[in-house]
């Protein structure tokens, strides 16, 4: 483990630094004196702590595919408001935060008492919002679940809080099995292929990965809930544009990949039915009937 020296423990401007080795962890780079840094992340000069966490649920009005998508209701409540009850399940809501650019999901989040921050329209993807809202909120590891999530499990937020505290360096992933070929074929849902330690090869919106023929067979599916050290999500913020592949596949966690920058994926339930499009809310209320 390496430490950061005495003359910049101080300084606020680190980025991250990704390994030369790929079974290293990530590091860091003091931006001030180009000291590098490993190990526990530190809170103040000489004292080592455990990272502290939150919760980010970056949500943007307008959708392309959906306009108004975080207010739409479900079973007569908005989805960002049952996004955040399911957050709330499994984590301290003292520590969770709505982060939008619109005024009317401002209103509601803070009608029900939702804590919501400001950010500015102009963000790129829903991580970028995270990265401006992260310069508001005291933490150290940011978890982002997506507000289109409303039916996630809130166990995976459980898992990946330890999962963060024992890689508190690394950025993070869920991913769950794909369980039929409509699901492989759809263009809405990103397919994952990772290598023998679950470290995240690519991403995509086409069926990987499949046989010569084009079939299904076995696969995986991305999770829209993330961990991301403060560090790493300034680095990605830092890029005032997408990357090329993720501008291609519309996928913001390839411009980690694109920029060296390991992504460790973490297996979790496939309880979560996304919503991208309008007949998507009928599924979620098919489930919720289901599950009463």
């Amino acid at each position: 483990m390496s430490l950061p020296s005495a003359s910049c423990r101080g300084h606020a401007s680190w980025t991250a630094r990704p390994p030369p080795n790929p079974k290293e962890r990530l590091g860091f780079a003091c931006l001030r004196c180009k000291h590098s840094a490993s190990g526990p992340l530190f809170r103040s000069q000489g004292a080592l702590l455990m990272p502290r966490l939150a919760i980010v649920i970056p949500a943007r009005y307008r959708s392309g595919r959906l306009p108004g998508k975080p207010l739409i209701r479900i079973a007569g409540v908005p989805m960002i408001e049952r996004t955040y009850r399911q957050c709330e399940k499994a984590f301290p809501a003292e520590h969770i935060y709505v982060a939008t650019d619109d005024g009317r999901i401002q209103a509601h989040c803070e009608a029900v008492g939702i804590k919501v921050i400001m950010t500015s329209p102009d963000c790129l993807t829903g991580t970028d919002r995270v990265a401006e809202a992260a310069s508001s909120i005291d933490a150290d590891i940011f978890i982002n679940v997506q507000g289109d999530e409303p039916l996630f499990n809130p166990a995976d937020i459980t898992a990946f809080v330890e999962a963060a505290k024992a890689h508190p360096h690394a950025v993070l992933n869920g991913y769950g099995e794909i369980s039929d070929e409509a699901m492989f074929k759809s263009t809405s849902m990103p397919k994952v292929v990772f290598d023998a330690n679950e470290r995240l090869l690519y991403m995509s919106r086409a069926g990987i990965p499949a046989t010569k023929r084009n079939e299904f067979m076995i696969a995986w599916r991305q999770v829209c809930i993330y961990a991301f050290p403060r560090a790493a999500l300034e680095a990605f913020a830092g890029k005032k544009e997408k990357t090329p592949l993720e501008a291609v596949e519309d996928i913001e966690i390839l411009r980690f990949v694109e920029m060296g920058i390991p992504v460790q994926m973490v297996r979790v339930s496939s309880d979560s039915i996304p919503v991208d499009n309008p007949e998507d809310v009928a599924l979620v209320e098919q489930a919720l009937a289901r599950l009463g």
